[in-house]
């Protein structure tokens, strides 16, 4: 807690309650100069906090939403981009991140936000509770609210605030994760500042220093060693929103995000319609850091990468099928396409789908995804092999263990474990009873 630049030794501190303008310790320096130190740190909010090393992020961010931790990862000290049109859920998935993610502060910057949006963060967040402690989910919470209708000037301040109060937790040693809601409208600031400005317009109007800006602001995430004689790490995982006029990403602020982030968490709008959430689109999303990742995947769950690249290839499969059933309809299709259709189907609704509003849901594991997706991708080895041996493929999607599966997903925390043991041992023996020996009806 000591400001940045002041080094030396603690001559004398004070204990019991003090206001923040207070002295509350004096350190000297090897000159004999003393400095007293109160618990305010000032500091230039777009100029970034100092720190001994930087390092390439090693290990995930917990986020318990299955589609984010399994197909589209992101590292602590990570940076990621959720863009998407009105109403396909950024909002939602933000606060998932806020309450789920496994990190130790969360600075949640509402930038440009509605009004009423605000007030429903600040009259939910002091209710729900932090799963990590069992407190208030605003004790490991700053919220930074700028609603629509304050000045632009401070609408462009507010992201460097968020960052800076992020990096004085960093520097302590802690991971925290900084939410940006919407960055769309920090940039809107920015080309109204510039035109006040009279500089000249970029792109669409926007500055031209538009994407350096974007870049200073993500930089500034990272692992790094913090300053000081004790060997400490801290952490700062920088998620972005953007608003994308009309959902084009192909407008300045998106194209300008997209080169610098690593993570993109592409939300649809079709999947939102057809509720299915979160709605982030498996097909445009990706993840720059599963390289990074897999060794930290392979030494605690091996397997579970090798689960998301054949999960992956089913999907972008089930999508060339589609073309091709819309011109000449599902039953022209081989047997092994059509089970392909159906495990892509199960990835879909089982897998992939997640209830925010349901506690059974809203959070999974590491170790309850790759059972569960191991599972689904089980019934599909299953199925191939017994349709080799002649079964009805017809059959194999009707068994009861299929409706079991999919609502696996519900089961509680501390039972999973024997109930997908169960759940794949039934399967196993349905499937067994359609092979060429056991289909005599």
């Amino acid at each position: 807690m000591v400001p940045v630049g002041v080094y030396g030794t603690v001559k004398s501190i004070q204990s019991g309650s003090y206001t923040v303008e207070q002295t509350v310790a004096v350190i000297e320096d090897e000159t004999g100069t003393q400095t007293e130190v109160n618990m305010i740190q000032r500091w230039p909010v777009r100029i970034a906090r100092p720190y001994k090393n930087k390092f390439m992020p090693s290990r995930p961010m917990n986020s318990g939403q299955r589609i984010i931790d399994t197909l589209f990862p992101i590292a602590k000290g990570g940076t990621a981009a959720v863009p998407g049109p009105f109403g396909s859920g950024k909002t939602v998935v933000q606060h998932q991140l806020a309450k789920w993610s496994d990190v130790d502060i969360v600075v949640y910057i509402g930038c440009g936000e509605r009004g009423n949006e605000m007030t429903d963060v600040l009259n939910e967040f002091p209710e729900l509770v932090d799963p990590r402690s069992g407190e208030s989910l605003m004790q490991r919470t700053v919220l930074i609210a700028n609603t629509s209708d304050m000045p632009v000037a401070a609408r462009e301040a507010s992201i460097y605030t968020g960052i800076t109060i992020a990096e004085y937790f960093r520097d302590m040693g802690y991971d925290v994760a900084v939410l940006a809601d919407s960055t769309s409208r920090w940039a809107e600031a920015l080309r109204e500042m510039s035109g006040r400005l009279e500089e000249m317009p970029g792109e669409e109007g926007y500055p031209a220093y538009l994407a350096s800006r974007l870049a200073q602001y993500y930089e500034r995430a990272g692992v790094v060693a913090c300053l000081g004689q004790e060997d400490r790490q801290g952490s700062i995982t920088a998620i972005g929103a953007v608003s994308p006029p009309g959902g084009d990403i192909s407008e300045p602020v998106s194209q300008a995000t997209m080169r610098i982030v690593k993570v993109f968490w592409g939300l649809d709008s079709s999947l939102a319609y057809a509720r299915h959430f979160p709605a982030i689109n498996w097909l445009t999303s990706y993840s720059l850091y599963t390289d990074t990742l897999k060794a930290w995947y392979d030494e605690n769950f091996p397997g579970f990468m090798d689960n998301r690249e054949r999960a992956m290839a089913i999907l972008q499969e089930e999508e060339s099928l589609n073309e091709i059933v819309k011109l000449v309809g599902k039953d022209s299709l081989s047997a092994g396409d059509q089970l392909t259709l159906e495990t892509a189907k199960m990835l879909r609704e089982d897998f992939l789908q997640q209830n925010a509003f349901m506690d059974e849901d809203a959070y999974s594991s590491y170790d309850k995804q790759y059972r569960l997706l191991s599972m689904i991708l089980r019934y599909d080895d299953l199925c191939r092999a017994a349709m080799a041996r002649g079964a009805d493929v017809a059959k194999l999607f009707t068994i009861d263990a299929r409706e079991k599966i999919g609502r696996a997903k519900m089961i509680l925390p501390g039972t999973y474990e024997k109930a997908y043991a169960d759940i794949e041992a039934d399967m196993k023996a349905e499937i067994e009873a359609f092979t060429e020996g056991g289909t005599e009806e």
